[in-house]
C-alpha cells in the first residue's frame, strides 16, 4: 500500500524543496519507488522549478498535471495569485491528483507552499491541504535567529489541526548563525516530534534517519 508524507516549513524560502527532493533520494536509495508532488506553485511559468525539483529526483515517471496540479506565474501568496488568474484552487482536484500518484508509487513525498498556514483560497489554509490527503506531517525548520518560537509555534498548529507531525528537519540556511549546535539541541528537547536529518542548507546530501518515519 503507497504511503506520503506532507513536508510543511516555518517559512516560506527555507528550503522545503531540497528537503523534499533530498528525502526523495534517500528513499530511492533505500530501494523505494518514490514520486514528488507539487500541488500549489506560484511565481514561474510553463512549469513549476520546484515540481521539476521533485522530478529529478523520483525514480517514477508521472503526468506533470498530477504532479503540479496548481501553477500562477505572479510570485506571491496562493489565494492572491489564484484570484489574479481566475482559477480557485479546489483541494478534491489536489486528493483525486494525489491518489493517481500513489497509485504508482511506494511513497508520494507532498511539499506545500508556504508556511503551515499559508493560505491557498479565502478560506482555506495549506493546513486544510494536509488534512484533506490525510499524510503525516515532517517540519522544515529553517535555522536561523527567531527560529525557535517560528518552530515551536508550526508545531503547536499542526498538532491542534488533528494532523500527526512525525518528524523535523534542521536546514541550516543561516551560515553565520550563532550558537547553532545549542538551537537544534534547544529544539530536540522542546519539539515531541525527532528530528530527522540536519541539513548544511542544502550543499550536502543529508543523512535521513529513516527509520524514524516509521
Amino acid at each position: 500500500m503507497s504511503r506520503g508524507y506532507f513536508i510543511t516549513g516555518t517559512d516560506t524560502g527555507i528550503g522545503k524543496t531540497w528537503v523534499a527532493a533530498a528525502l526523495i533520494r534517500a528513499l530511492v536509495r533505500r530501494g523505494e519507488s518514490v514520486v514528488g508532488m507539487k500541488p500549489v506553485a506560484s511565481g514561474d511559468v510553463g512549469r513549476s522549478r520546484d515540481a521539476e525539483q521533485l522530478i529529478r529526483a523520483s525514480n517514477v515517471e508521472a503526468d506533470y498535471d498530477d504532479i503540479n496540479p496548481y501553477l500562477f506565474a505572479e510570485p506571491v501568496s496562493p489565494h492572491l495569485a489564484a484570484r489574479q488568474a481566475q482559477t480557485p484552487v479546489e483541494l478534491a482536484l489536489i486528493a483525486e491528483r494525489y491518489r493517481r500518484l500513489a497509485q504508482q508509487a511506494d511513497v508520494v513525498i507532498v511539499e506545500g507552499v508556504g508556511g503551515w498556514l499559508a493560505p491557498l483560497t479565502e478560506t482555506r489554509s495549506v493546513q486544510a491541504l494536509a488534512l484533506k490527503l490525510g499524510l503525516p506531517v515532517i517540519l522544515v525548520v529553517g535555522m536561523r535567529l527567531g527560529c525557535l518560537n517560528h518552530a515551536l509555534l508550526a508545531e503547536q498548529a499542526i498538532r491542534q489541526s488533528g494532523a500527526r507531525l512525525v518528524a523535523w528537519v534542521a536546514n541550516c540556511i543561516d551560515p553565520d548563525m550563532l550558537r547553532l549546535e545549542e538551537n537544534i539541541a534547544t529544539l530536540e528537547r522542546g519539539m515531541a516530534a525527532p528530528l530527522l536529518a540536519t541539513v548544511d542548507g542544502g550543499d550536502a546530501e543529508p543523512d535521513f534517519a529513516l527509520e524514524r518515519l516509521g
